[in-house]
């Protein structure tokens, strides 16, 4: 059994090459849409892989029905930025999950994001180990394989219709292994036949020049031959070719997200090395003017201790002030008596007797000198 399960990876794995291989040299000659045998095929090993052991989905009863690999790819998938999951859930037209699974294929191909697709779902090691038995490839080694492989579809303008009888999801995808199952002879076994044949001419009676007409063919088919070969080598180096820019494409697309990420970095270190300056300019100016507040404080203490100071010892000239104050009154009374209405008062007393005289007083009869 584990031998019957390696040899199933490995042939799947295997054919997915060639389909792959097979699809890029066909669209140097014709565009792949669903009309395009080797695009049907890829598209069907491709869909075989994605459900090489596959878990069933279990129901209530404890019963399980088949699953299809849309299941894995909707949840593993969904964490790619800017993807197509949510559109394809959306289509009206694409019902059952097999089909929303082809859809997906097709979109993703015109996207030239199905590598990108698959590289970060099989990153995803805890949901694909939910939805994968043991020994399944994308549990394998092969997967990092498959993610590669797919990569030179990237260099590929595809043109697929979303409607009709290819995301069909009630038929099962059918694998047409006879494109891949051709002969070709090699260089060594061409030239040992050409031998035999060279051999076998002139072994017999056809020593002839009418039988130098087999010897021209081989010649000829020898020739056709050869440029078969250079051919296939061409479409060989176009293919690495295409595989290469692509690759090249995709880093210089990552550096450039790099750069720009570094950009933003820097940026943001030289607006927070900028808020911390302000910040520090701030905090040395409100340390500035606490320091002279402080000052400030102390010096009017220092004058209020003054001021109760002074105050104390300026209580005894406080009273003479107040002392002073009456003096004026006095002096204003005494002007008052000065005045020249005042001394006609006092003669006009004086006249009338109202006054004593201090001679009088002192020889009145009641009172004796001393």
């Amino acid at each position: 059994m584990a031998r019957n399960a390696a040899v199933e990876r490995k042939n799947l794995i295997t054919v997915c090459r060639f389909s792959v291989k097979t699809l890029i040299d066909h669209s140097c000659f014709e565009t792949i849409d669903d009309s395009c045998s080797e695009f049907t095929n890829f598209a069907a090993i491709l869909e075989q892989v994605l459900t090489h052991r596959l878990k069933g989905q279990v129901n209530w009863f404890g019963f399980e029905s088949p699953r299809s690999f849309w299941d894995f790819i909707r949840v593993a998938c969904s964490k790619v930025p800017h993807n197509c999951i949510s559109s394809i859930e959306n289509m009206e037209n694409v019902s059952s999950s097999r089909a929303k699974g082809r859809a997906w294929i097709r979109v993703a191909l015109m996207e030239k994001r199905l590598s990108e697709y698959i590289s970060t779902s099989l990153r995803d090691i805890k949901t694909t180990r939910r939805y994968y038995e043991d020994g399944a490839i994308v549990l394998g080694e092969e997967a990092n394989m498959l993610a590669g492989m797919l990569l030179g579809l990237n260099a590929i303008d595809f043109s697929f219709c979303l409607k009709g009888e290819s995301l069909d999801g009630n038929s099962p995808a059918v694998i047409d292994y006879t494109p891949y199952l051709k002969f070709t002879q090699s260089s060594e076994s061409i030239s040992s036949d050409e031998e035999e044949l060279r051999t076998l001419g002139s072994g017999s009676e056809g020593s002839t020049p009418e039988n130098l007409g087999p010897q021209f063919i081989t010649d000829e088919h020898s020739w056709y031959n050869k440029c078969k070969r250079v051919e296939q080598k061409f479409r060989l180096a176009l293919e690495q070719k295409g595989y290469l820019e692509e690759l090249v494409r995709l880093r210089e697309a990552q550096l450039a997200e790099s750069v720009a990420q570094n950009k933003i970095v820097l940026q943001r270190m030289e607006e927070t090395d900028l808020n911390h300056k302000l910040e520090k300019e701030q905090l040395e100016f409100i340390i500035l003017e606490l320091q002279d507040q402080l000052h400030s404080f102390q010096s009017l203490e220092q004058l209020s201790a003054e001021i109760s100071l002074s105050s104390t010892s300026l209580d005894p000239l406080h009273s003479q002030k107040e002392g002073k104050e009456d003096t004026p009154s006095l002096l204003g009374l005494c002007g008052s008596l000065t005045s020249m209405t005042s001394y006609k008062s006092l003669t006009s007393l004086k006249s009338s007797e109202c006054l004593a005289s201090p001679n009088a007083e002192i020889n009145s009869p009641g009172l004796t000198p001393f």
